[in-house]
């Protein structure tokens, strides 16, 4: 049995975004990436999942230009088995959408016959969570999303997945092998990568697969261009005045201005 995990290389949470070519276009030159943060989650479940149903290895797997590789690496030193990269080097963001790189992702998850697939329950940088969903499509596999408890079956053939919903409540499902799990920061706290991992990670395998060989089409959506939200209005502040023509005041304006009462 294999489990497979698929991460994003996103940008870092402080990065500042600019915009270029008008809008058109990201200016990335001052980005600094990191591996997506739910996707972390993913990694840490699926190394903890290894040894309860017996799996034989774990897989990171990566859709993006080389810097991605990063990502892969820090899988590995995590305690990943080995990596796919799935490269996209000379092709344009605008040229991907999230159903085309579903369409990659499952044609990994389908070479590699894997049971168990975990990611994120969403993407940090363009804040989507559709792509895992797609893959469980693609595969015919089941799928759950916001994934807080995973308890392995003891016949090795299903999983009983806790999920989140609103009002604190939780569904719990059981899901028969293949399954797809979208993981939630609260299943587990992941684990920092040692020392001794990061020296091993170097020498695990990584293979590469061009993004062109995999026949998946092409996007059926478009960008046409970015823009930043508007800046706030400055806040204004109330003093001096008789509290009870303070709060008319603050009244009107709620009214007139902001328009929310």
């Amino acid at each position: 049995m294999k489990i497979l995990v698929f991460i994003k290389h996103v940008p870092d949470t402080e990065t500042r975004i600019k915009l270029a070519d008008g809008g058109k276009a990201l200016d990335e030159s001052d980005f600094k990436y990191m591996v997506n943060p739910y996707d972390e989650f993913a990694i840490e479940e699926a190394i903890q999942s290894k040894p309860k149903v017996g799996a034989d290895e774990v897989i990171v797997a990566s859709l993006g230009p080389s810097r991605c590789q990063e990502a892969i690496r820090k899988g590995l030193a995590m305690g990943a088995d080995r990596g796919v990269w799935i490269n996209t080097e000379g092709v344009s963001d605008d040229s991907l959408d999230s159903l085309l790189v579903a369409k990659a992702l499952a044609s990994v998850a389908k070479e590699e016959d894997a049971q168990i697939i975990f990611a994120g329950q969403k993407a940090i940088d363009d804040d989507c969570g559709h792509v895992a969903p797609m893959v469980a499509e693609l595969i015919d596999a089941a799928h759950v999303q916001v994934v807080t408890k995973v308890e392995m079956g003891d016949d090795k053939s299903h999983a009983v997945v806790h999920r989140e919903v609103e009002g604190g409540m939780t569904e719990v499902y059981t899901a028969k092998f293949p399954v797809v799990l979208g993981a939630h920061k609260s299943l587990n706290e992941p684990r920092f990568p040692s020392l001794p991992g990061i020296m091993k990670a170097k020498k695990k395998p990584l293979r590469e697969v061009k993004f062109a060989d995999l026949g998946v089409g092409e996007a059926s959506t478009k960008i046409n261009g970015y823009a930043l939200p508007p800046e706030k209005a400055p806040g204004k502040v109330f003093k001096g005045q008789p509290v009870d023509q303070m709060v008319k005041e603050v009244v009107g304006l709620l009214r007139s201005e902001a328009k929310v009462i």
